[in-house]
């Protein structure tokens, strides 16, 4: 039971505070030393023979950190980090909402919509989650308040939106993932296209739906330009044709087999730098503050990464992958139960944890318990994607929840935006749902 106690020990430690980068790694060296000295005193080696255990488990942790190194298909990830920030520094979005204002304002909820579509786009081009969220909140949030939208709808459409990212290909999410099944990222990309249009697509319904039910909740917007109509439409397509082509050049070379999708990422670097000089934003202070964005956020991603390989291999030695995967595999249902339980587990996490530790921590635990299940691990990935999306917007560590809190104007309360995220996170759930009965 050693690695049971200590999965339960590094989730205390993370709810109590410490760091995520490092929880990991500080519980796998402290158990890895328990279960040596479980096992020498077992044997009659004593304390030296604990030491001899401990100093053998952990002799192979420079192959695992090497091994992760070579790892090709990670190196998309700096890559698309590096895409993403390019994009978020031309001042993309505020371009986006511009004109999806002015293309959806004047219809009932039409601003909440443009900030579904907005997210969407940006997800496809830069899939930043924090750059998404903050960029509308200060855009959208102000406009739709000035209009006398419903707070928590405001909220909610802005924190949802700006989750996307982790569905929409290119995801960092759907890389990790095809990583730790040992699935073709680019089939990934392929499969979450499905989801992640049927997400946006509820969640414009579920804004109609509200606006014509509640006509004071997302009014209308009418204004008045000076601008003629056709300049105001030459306006919004040149926003918006861009990074569409961009994305789909990207997607395009990965779906039709022309490149890898590390091959593409680097391809969508040297685009995302194209649109920056012709949006006329280049610059080299705005290019050396991009890489050190990209280099902060890639060794937060590879340090929880080295800490979470520490943690498995100290798990699996001591046995706990074995019990987890005893009791998953004689679960009532067989496959329905064990998708059923793994899908809850998943979700529960997301209130507490960061998609990053879900997918390296317990998800390697489950990879071998879908194979003997005979589930497909291409599909099974797409709908843990879809569930760990939802970690986004679940109270009370949803990352998105923080980011429109601190760019959100002082009349909006905490209790507003966790009101407003509930509706979404409940499509959420049921699009998830039914997308685990069409793939599995």
């Amino acid at each position: 039971m050693t690695g049971i106690v200590m999965f339960v020990a590094a989730l205390l430690m993370l709810g109590i505070g410490f760091s995520v980068a490092f929880t990991f790694g500080a519980v796998a060296v402290l158990f890895g030393l328990i279960g040596g000295m479980v096992e020498s005193f077992g044997d009659g080696s004593g304390f030296i023979g604990g030491l001899e255990v401990f100093k053998e488990m952990f002799a192979f942790m420079p192959y695992r950190i090497f091994s992760i190194m070579e790892n090709k298909i990670l190196i998309a990830v700096p890559l698309f980090v590096f895409m993403g920030i390019v994009l978020q520094k031309t001042k993309l979005a505020e371009r986006l909402l511009e004109s999806m204002a002015f293309l959806f304002g004047e219809i009932r909820g039409g601003v909440a919509i443009s900030t579904v579509l907005v997210g969407a786009l940006l997800a496809a081009s830069t899939g930043v989650v924090g750059a998404s969220v903050v960029a509308m909140g200060v855009m959208s949030l102000p406009v739709m308040l000035k209009y006398k939208y419903n707070k928590s709808l405001a909220c909610g459409t802005i924190c949802a939106s700006g989750t996307l990212g982790q569905i929409i290909p290119p995801s960092i999410v759907l890389i990790i993932l095809g990583d730790v099944f040992s699935v073709p990222v680019g089939d990934l990309f392929k499969g979450a296209v499905a989801p992640g249009l049927a997400l946006v697509g509820i969640y414009v319904a579920y804004i109609l739906i509200i606006s014509y039910l509640h006509k004071d909740y997302a009014p209308a917007v009418v204004e008045e330009s000076e601008i003629p109509k056709s300049r105001q439409i030459l306006n919004a397509l040149k926003a918006i044709l861009p990074p569409l082509v961009l994305v789909l050049l990207v997607l395009g070379s990965i779906f039709n087999g022309i490149a890898t999708p590390t091959e593409s990422s680097a391809f969508g670097c040297v685009g995302a730098l194209v649109l920056s000089i012709f949006y006329k934003t280049f610059s080299f202070k705005m290019l050396k503050e991009t890489l050190e964005e990209t280099v902060k956020t890639t060794a937060i991603v590879f340090t929880i990464l080295v800490g979470a390989t520490a943690f498995s291999m100290v798990f699996s030695y001591t046995g706990g992958d074995e019990i987890v995967e005893e009791v998953m595999s004689n679960l009532p249902g067989e496959k329905w139960g064990f998708i059923l339980l793994t899908m809850i587990v998943i979700f529960a996490l997301g209130f507490f944890i960061d998609f990053v530790e879900i997918s390296y921590i317990v998800l390697p635990i489950l990879v071998p318990i879908v194979a003997n299940l005979g589930i497909n691990p291409l599909y099974f990935a797409i709908i843990v994607a879809m569930n760990l999306q939802t970690s986004f917007l679940t109270p009370p560590f949803g990352f998105s929840l923080f980011y429109l809190k601190g760019v959100a104007p002082s009349s909006i309360k905490t209790t507003d935006i966790y009101r407003g995220v509930i509706p979404f996170i409940i499509l959420q759930v049921l699009v998830l749902a039914a997308f685990v009965v069409i793939l599995l």
